[in-house]
């Protein structure tokens, strides 16, 4: 909703202001049509050369969340971190063999069930378990682990951006093809030279339409779209960092209780539980 508001001030403020000025809208509607298939055209041929397949279907996939809210929420945070005490308090009264079960087999443990929002989710799931392995195995120290931990978050981290630099760029490239459409009315219009000055006017002015939706286009439509994406990828690993700070806690000595305040402190001010949810929202779910 908030991205369809922002497009819906930007038309209406750009637009409105134009039509109250007295300027002749019929002049940009009846260019519209061609100018954005130029526009458009050369703007998608270009993104499909200038990115791999699995960037082009990661921004695909990216484009379909940004129409939603964030999932990141408190609510989630708190899941995730009563998850992570119950895990670590069973491995702290019954040993880290006692996990084995559940980290083996995640979709089928009765812990993992008990969380249905986080026990779902592939990634966390996925990240929590391969490091409670790592955990139970004992074959790595807190060091090593936290190293295979910023490296993995480091690869989310630059898999996540891909799609947002291929939206950067695209944006960078829609006024130039903007010039180019503009370019090409101009040479339409100097082929028509003996045409009466009423008509040259109305060819000029569509060859300007390109120059303005190609600038339209990249700051007030694509841009905003890159920034929100990258907004969405640093909330997704965020949610990492509460994991490996909250395992990390844990590897150290720290009691359940304490490693999951650790998570705690890292995660964004907006969505982070206070001390006393958290405390509380744990002690329900026992």
């Amino acid at each position: 909703m908030p991205v369809i508001i922002g497009y819906l001030v930007s038309l209406v403020c750009v637009f409105g202001v134009f039509i109250m000025h007295g300027g002749n809208i019929g002049v940009v509607l009846k260019a519209l049509p061609f100018e954005m298939a130029t526009i458009g055209g050369a703007a998608f041929g270009a993104f499909i050369i200038n990115n791999q397949p699995k960037v082009l279907k990661a921004t695909m996939k990216a484009m379909g969340t940004l129409l939603k809210g964030s999932k990141y929420t408190k609510a989630r945070y708190l899941e995730l971190m009563a998850m992570l005490y119950e895990i670590l308090q069973k491995a702290r009264k019954e040993g880290l063999m006692a996990i084995e079960g559940d980290v083996e087999a995640p979709h089928e443990s009765e812990l993992f069930k008990k969380f249905p929002t986080v026990g779902s989710d592939h990634h966390v799931v996925e990240f929590t378990t391969d490091y409670l392995r790592m955990m139970v195995s004992g074959n790595l120290n807190a060091h090593e682990i936290e190293a295979l931990m910023d490296n993995e978050i480091e690869t989310h981290h630059q898999e996540a951006h891909a799609p947002v630099a291929a939206m950067a760029r695209l944006a960078g490239g829609l006024p130039a093809f903007g010039i180019v459409a503009a370019v090409l009315g101009v040479v339409n219009t100097m082929g028509s030279v003996g045409q009466p000055p009423a008509v040259l006017g109305g060819m000029v002015g569509s060859a300007l339409v390109g120059t303005f939706l190609g600038i339209l286009l990249a700051y007030a439509f694509v841009e905003p779209l890159g920034g929100l994406m990258e907004q969405k990828a640093d909330d997704a690993a965020k949610e990492l960092l509460c994991i490996k700070c909250t395992l990390l806690a844990s590897m150290q000595g720290y009691n359940p209780a304490t490693a999951i305040e650790f998570g705690r402190k890292v995660l964004f001010s907006t969505e982070r539980p206070s001390f006393l949810e958290l405390e509380e929202y744990v002690r329900g779910k026992k």
